[in-house]
């Protein structure tokens, strides 16, 4: 089907001949095609921020004692022995010599270190060697397991009077709050212990002496 406004124009140049129809086409401009969008770029994010962990605050001062309260005693022991001081150390001031003069039936060896060097232990009470000078040593013994500690301390020293007598001093230490009991057994615990002792150094007289010890009295 011819369009009614072609055919118009047809009959147009009919009529007028010598004419020269140029069809003219109707252009419609087309709006030029929309600008496609930028997209804005997205957002860079910044990494989570995370927290710090809080430190545990530092302790402000030491640690709780093991005994909150400890008693520490001395127990204090002396004798004299009528015989020159480097001859009564040479007879019984050997670390191992506790085996004869505390009358120790297992005897006594060196189980760490050398016979009087400071740091060896001996196989009696496991007691450490801490201290000494020429005539004299200090000793320790160690923490057990389950047991609290009570910082048993023994010091054996010979101190010269004059040329022909020395005397020796036995001190103890240790923290008699820990003993079971009330303050008689905490006592008898003291005594119990000079007795011992005391025995020792009267033991140690006899052997500087010269003389030989009695029997050992039976042990609770």
């Amino acid at each position: 089907m011819i369009h009614a406004r072609t055919f118009g124009a047809l009959m147009l140049a009919g009529l007028l001949p010598g004419c020269i129809l140029v069809h003219a086409r109707e252009v419609v401009e087309t709006p030029p095609a929309a600008t496609v969008a930028q997209v804005a770029p997205a957002p860079v994010l910044a990494p989570p921020v995370v927290a710090a962990p809080v430190a545990a605050p530092a302790p402000t001062g030491p640690a709780p004692l093991q005994v909150a309260s400890p008693t520490y005693v001395t127990i204090p022991m002396e004798i004299t022995v009528n015989k020159p001081v480097k001859d009564v150390w040479a007879r019984i001031g050997k670390y191992c010599d506790i085996a004869e003069w505390f009358q120790i039936a297992a005897g006594c060896t060196m189980t760490s270190g050398k016979e009087g060097e400071v740091g060896s232990v001996r196989s009696v009470g496991a007691e450490i060697l801490v201290a000494k000078t020429e005539y004299s040593y200090a000793y320790t013994q160690p923490v057990r397991e389950g047991r609290l500690y009570n910082l048993y301390h023994g010091n054996l020293e010979a101190r010269p009077i004059d040329a022909k007598t020395t005397k020796l001093f036995y001190t103890l230490v240790y923290d008699v709050s820990i003993v079971s009991g009330d303050d008689a057994a905490k006592a008898a615990d003291v005594e119990r212990r000079r007795t011992a002792f005391t025995g020792a150094l009267k033991n140690m007289k006899i052997l500087a002496e010269g003389g030989t010890l009695p029997p050992p009295a039976p042990r609770n």
